[in-house]
């Protein structure tokens, strides 16, 4: 059977890495977005996903054997969040021509799912670690647990298997994301070295010291294949991270080291990177042209806001991938890598000089 895939925000970090994945591995893959891509061997769909109707005109000819939802909308509350994401699934699946024809549809969320929602973020009694796919939800509202059941209904009513995917923070290239840690700290650090400030680590004393993980988007796009076409893969959620661990105050120099500067002593308080990159947007602009590089909008390359609750959490991150490596996913990255390639690619293409 020929492998068909819709790939649901397929310009994201997760959408590329995915969509690239799939067709090395000779798939037909449908690239859904607003402004899908153009090049790349996908065939692009643009459609808003919380607009049913164009999103059934749009979706007309499109007949998947597999769906991967790598997208999410952000808005002001929580309960705001459940009810726009839940929609954007159920959409997808309403409006397909055929969803009888889908075999399994994948949702990537994230360790949200076991922290909380950004406005009760790792807030209140610290979760305990490392986490596991059987802890209990929480209680509280979660877009995750509504994204995941539409994702439970539709397939039950269509007749499909899924998987749900929880990455820790994915480490990936794509421009003009919203999150996206790799591409903030290569500007933040080409800051630092430009215009000769400290490179401080922006976090936690918690994230300097403890233990965490984070998960490269090929790591993850291999993750969503092998549960995508293995039975072992089928009606259950999934950890996903790079398999390694490490602290910040191990990797922090690394990455100064990359950048030709020297990390900075880790401060006695929390730093965190958006006060420090405010008012930078001319400062990027000249950097940009000096440079001649490709994109000059600061607000393109960094997403501070997303690194600062990343690397600010107060509790240790660590997530266990057993049930994955049980079932038969034994693959690993070197997280060091993870950054490291993204750099060199941004670099490549003109993005960081």
């Amino acid at each position: 059977m020929a492998h068909r895939a819709l790939v649901v925000g397929s310009t994201g970090i997760i959408g590329q890495a995915l969509t690239n994945r799939l067709l090395a591995e000779g798939w037909v893959v449908h690239g859904l977005a607003r402004t899908p891509r153009q090049d790349g061997g996908s065939l692009p769909v643009a459609a808003d996903l919380l607009n049913v109707e164009a999103l059934r005109t749009a979706l007309a000819e499109v007949r998947p054997t597999h769906v991967f939802f790598c997208t999410w909308t952000r808005r002001a509350t929580e309960r705001e969040n459940c009810i726009a994401n839940a929609a954007m699934v159920r959409n997808v699946f309403d409006a397909l021509p055929a969803p009888t024809d889908i075999v399994h549809a994948a949702l990537v969320t994230g360790l949200k799912h076991y922290l909380g929602p950004f406005e009760a973020y790792a807030k209140g009694a610290a979760p305990e670690t490392p986490f596991r796919e059987s802890m209990p939800r929480l209680d509280v509202e979660n877009f995750y647990y509504t994204q995941e059941d539409e994702l439970y209904q539709a397939a039950e009513k269509h007749g499909f298997t899924w998987s749900v995917h929880r990455p820790h923070t994915v480490i990936g290239y794509a421009i003009g994301n919203v999150m996206n840690m790799a591409s903030t700290l290569a500007v933040y650090a080409t800051l630092c070295r430009e215009i000769g400030r400290p490179f401080v680590f922006p976090g936690s004393a918690v994230q300097w010291h403890g233990l965490t993980d984070v998960t490269d988007a090929r790591q993850l796009s291999a993750h969503l294949l092998w549960a995508a076409t293995s039975a072992a893969g089928q009606n259950e959620a999934f950890n996903v991270v790079n398999g390694d661990v490490f602290r910040w105050k191990w990797l922090w120099p690394q990455i100064a080291a990359w950048f030709g500067i020297e990390a900075a002593p880790m401060p006695t308080e929390t730093t965190p990177l958006e006060p420090r990159m405010a008012g930078e947007a001319a400062t990027w602009a000249e950097i940009s042209a000096r440079y001649t590089l490709r994109e000059p909008d600061l607000a393109r390359l960094a997403s501070a806001w997303h690194t600062d609750a990343d690397l600010g959490r107060p509790v240790e991150c660590v997530t266990d991938m057993t049930k994955s490596r049980l079932a038969g996913f034994t693959r690993y990255q070197a997280t060091p890598a993870s950054f490291f390639d993204v750099f060199e690619r941004l670099r490549a293409e003109r993005f960081i000089p």
